[in-house]
């Protein structure tokens, strides 16, 4: 005998389940703690930003079998169209910007840090198509920009994206962000420890257990997916590197210092130049920047490009010191050029091959003194390209792990950890030098400071600490019973004006009835932080907020004032 099936129950028993779980999962993520959910997301998600990140590198691949210059022997041939591909990367960068809206022209890692510090992370998805399609163009008419640029802002739209959508937490958001942008760096650069350092360094900028794990499983899953795609390559493994004897560790620190103040050099130039051309139209300042760098590909076309052409030329077999000179400061004056004036890229690449060329420079202007030095010239490359990244962007750690993971060799460690110790101490007391990511926000007037109590609230939702024994009372004539029978709950009801308020009852000192009070509070969604609590119920110092799910009419807690600070107090936020 078949037994009828009640169509509507079912239906109702799945809607049940669904709100069952993602009430669970709201829970979980809303704590400040790791959780498998959080890490299950995570990887989800690091997925997709990996594929962006990977249709982006096989784009650029493409337009590079093409664009890129392949031999470097068109010196002054203005005849040979490649000479000109920064003039018309400019004209397509402003094309793609005036299609696009003015309300998300901002992109790059410095926009990037002030949506995560000061937005969770949430970065609008109309700026990917901008960053997708600028960054590309940059990057294929040879301006002297890097990959990372786009990779990171691509990772956090992706990744945020995808957060807000399943409607997460705005806690969990973050964190989904920063684990978005770990998988577009180990995407582009096949170094998936030095992505999470990376993160945690120069994005977070601080060590939490339940942010490490995601941004470590989604940093694993976009390496795994660029070694399938692009094979396990490291990409400056072909610089020979060999151990240097302890009686050269005084010339490298001479190298420190020298190279303390090359970096201190570089972001004061390319502040300066930042800031003069602020205001300056687009247009403007793109086809000056094209203008720069077709003159200098004109001359030295070694100094276009990522950093890959500085590089082949640091490291081969017998390099000019004179041309090594020439090209430093044309690589240098290109790079400021084209960032400075706001070509869409990042910085790593490029300081990768100034850095490169100072490392060769002082090998073999040492070596002129003291030959033994000679072999030791590819050691030296790494080293300059190591204190560069370390110093401009007040990252040493992660400029360290990038270069071993790059080179794929540890010899590199113990050299390039002394010459960054001297070169940042140079930069950073000797010349006053900041991050250059946190100077470009000063200039953009974007703000990224959080006061600490407000950054520790932001790290757990309302729903870990919301009351969930609560009353809603739509009948005036129940009030005061439902009052006095409240034991303890919330009592809530909403106004001839659709306001919600809290009502409750106050015994006087002077053994009269209870007074009835009442007074409208406000309302946040469940995905919200603590932080938005405290921001309401700061100013008096009193109150209660209550919580919704979906819609204002779905109330699922309320939290107080008492609640709030008493959280704060007990030191666990």
């Amino acid at each position: 005998m078949q037994l009828p099936i009640n169509k509507v129950a079912i239906q109702r028993a799945i809607i049940v389940a669904k709100k069952y779980f993602a009430n669970e999962l709201r829970d979980h993520l809303s704590q400040a703690r790791i959780s498998a959910q959080l890490c299950i997301l995570a990887l989800l998600f690091a997925i997709f930003a990996s594929c962006v990140i990977l249709l982006f590198r096989l784009l650029l691949v493409w337009a590079n079998h093409y664009t890129q210059i392949q031999t470097l022997d068109f010196t002054g041939n203005v005849a040979d169209w490649r000479a000109l591909l920064p003039l018309l990367g400019a004209v397509l960068i402003w094309i793609v910007a005036k299609l696009g809206s003015k309300r998300y022209k901002r992109m790059g890692i410095a926009y990037v840090l002030h949506r995560v510090k000061l937005h969770y992370g949430k970065i609008p998805l109309q700026s990917a198509a901008g960053q997708f399609f600028q960054a590309l163009f940059a990057l294929g008419t040879n301006f002297s920009v890097g990959r990372e640029g786009p990779a990171i802002h691509l990772g956090a739209v992706s990744a945020s994206f995808l957060a807000e959508k399943f409607n997460l937490p705005d806690n969990s958001v973050r964190i989904m962000c920063v684990s978005g942008i770990a998988a577009g760096i180990a995407a582009t650069f096949n170094a998936p420890l030095a992505a999470v350092i990376f993160v945690l360094e120069v994005i977070v900028r601080e060590y939490k257990i339940h942010y490490f794990f995601p941004i470590m499983l989604s940093a694993i899953c976009g390496a795994v997916s660029s070694q399938l795609v692009f094979g396990n390559v490291h990409e400056l493994d072909r610089i020979q590197v060999f151990h240097i004897p302890l009686d050269h560790y005084p010339i490298l620190a001479i190298g420190g210092v020298v190279l303390g103040f090359a970096a201190a050099l570089f972001n004061y130039s390319l502040l300066k130049v930042t800031a003069t051309g602020q205001n300056w139209p687009l247009i403007y300042r793109l086809l000056l920047a094209g203008s720069i760098t077709t003159l200098i590909g004109l001359v030295l076309p070694q100094a276009l490009g990522t950093g890959d052409f500085a590089i082949g030329e640091a490291i081969s077999q017998h390099p000019s010191l004179l041309l090594l000179i020439a090209l430093l400061f044309a690589k240098m004056i290109a790079t400021i050029a084209a960032i400075g004036l706001g070509i869409p890229g990042g910085l790593i690449g490029p300081l990768y091959g100034i850095g490169a060329l100072l490392g060769a420079i002082l090998a073999l202007v040492s070596a002129l003194l003291f030959p033994s030095i000679a072999p030791y010239v590819g050691l030296y490359t790494v080293i300059g390209m190591t204190a560069m990244m370390g110093v401009c962007l007040a990252a040493p750690l992660a400029a360290l792990v990038a270069l071993l993971e790059m080179t794929n060799d540890a010899s590199i460690i113990l050299p390039s950890m002394f010459v960054t110790i001297p070169a940042f101490l140079i930069a950073y007391q000797g010349f006053k030098t900041k991050s250059i990511f946190f100077e470009q926000l000063e200039i953009m007037g974007l703000n990224y400071k959080v006061a600490p109590v407000n950054l520790a609230l932001q790290k757990k939702g309302v729903r870990t600490l919301m009351d969930r024994r609560f009353v809603i009372v739509n009948n005036d004539e129940l009030l005061l019973e439902v009052l006095k029978r409240a034991e303890g709950r919330s009592v809530l009801m909403r106004n001839t004006e659709a306001i919600f308020e809290m009502v409750s009852l106050e015994m006087p000192s002077d053994n009269h009835s209870p007074a009835l009070t009442r007074h409208p509070i406000e309302g946040l969604s469940d995905t919200t932080t603590l932080n938005e609590a405290y921001i309401i119920l700061s100013p008096k110092r009193s109150g209660q907020v209550f919580i919704y799910q979906d819609t204002p009419d779905n109330i699922v807690g309320v939290i107080s004032w008492a609640a709030l600070q008493k959280e704060i107090n007990s030191g666990q936020i």
